[in-house]
């Protein structure tokens, strides 16, 4: 095979690996329609490059309301690479103790919700402890790691914990450990990563099987759409309903911040 088709191959059998997880997907999307059926929100986080699948969740088009994206540019942030807000500074903060605890004190956390937490490695700091919290306060954990990957990485956590120990269900990217997956002759490192791309497909199957049960209870989702499908009024109506129904959504995440840390007095 050439380069092209060597990649193209083992991107085939990442669908493989994500098809064989059809139950799981299904389990998943049935946890976050609990939450979103309910009033609530869908938290999900990713720090790195996985907030990459923390967007492909929500907003984008063929998307719709009920995710509140949690991004922290302080740990995704890559485009200036070097310097100020550099992957070096990105890099550290993602394995610093405690910060978890200072993002999640901007909402009022509910039984409720549920949480996606995304990390390949599944082993640094902050998404660990992300997750960690969630269950502390009984929030169901749905995370997206590379198992190859994780399995033969070490955790930067003192106790050796990654962020399958904190998660109520795992689901698998598909990836090889280290991620990149074609090797050129002569070249002793390899190139073009996968987990990206298994990510995706499963963050679209949960979203997928999530549209079919809200439209069954009767609470179809109000889906972004471009005017090429459904036209240019239909369109502005179902961007615009959207976002307020965001809107909306996340004012419950605050309405009750500093009433109650994490369930206790403040």
């Amino acid at each position: 095979m050439n380069i092209t088709e060597t990649y193209l191959q083992k991107c085939t059998e990442i669908t493989e690996t994500v098809k064989a997880q059809q139950s799981q997907i299904r389990q998943a999307a049935q946890l976050f329609a609990e939450t979103i059926l309910s009033g609530r929100m869908v938290h999900v986080f990713g720090s790195g490059h996985s907030r990459i699948l923390v967007e492909e969740m929500w907003p984008r088009y063929g998307s719709f309301p009920g995710f509140n994206p949690i991004v922290e540019l302080s740990l995704t942030f890559h485009n200036l690479v070097v310097g100020a807000n550099g992957q070096r500074q990105a890099m550290f903060l993602e394995n610093v103790s405690g910060l978890a605890d200072r993002i999640l004190r901007n909402f009022d956390l509910s039984e409720i919700d549920s949480a996606l937490i995304i990390s390949s490695s599944g082993c640094n700091v902050v998404p660990i402890e992300i997750a960690e919290i969630f269950q502390q306060n009984k929030v169901k954990v749905v995370s997206i790691i590379t198992r190859e990957h994780s399995a033969k990485s070490t955790s930067k956590r003192t106790d050796g914990k990654k962020l399958g120990d904190f998660s109520d269900l795992v689901l698998d990217t598909g990836a090889p450990a280290g991620d990149a997956m074609v090797y050129i002759p002569g070249l002793d490192t390899p190139v073009a990563p996968g987990s990206t791309v298994g990510g995706t497909l499963l963050i679209n199957c949960i979203k997928a099987e999530l549209a079919a049960l809200l439209t069954a209870a009767g609470q179809p989702p109000k889906v972004l759409s471009g005017a090429v499908v459904v036209g240019e009024e239909r369109a502005v109506s179902l961007f615009e309903s959207a976002y307020d129904e965001h809107a909306h959504r996340l004012a419950k995440l605050y309405e009750n911040v500093g009433k109650n840390r994490y369930g206790k007095p403040v």
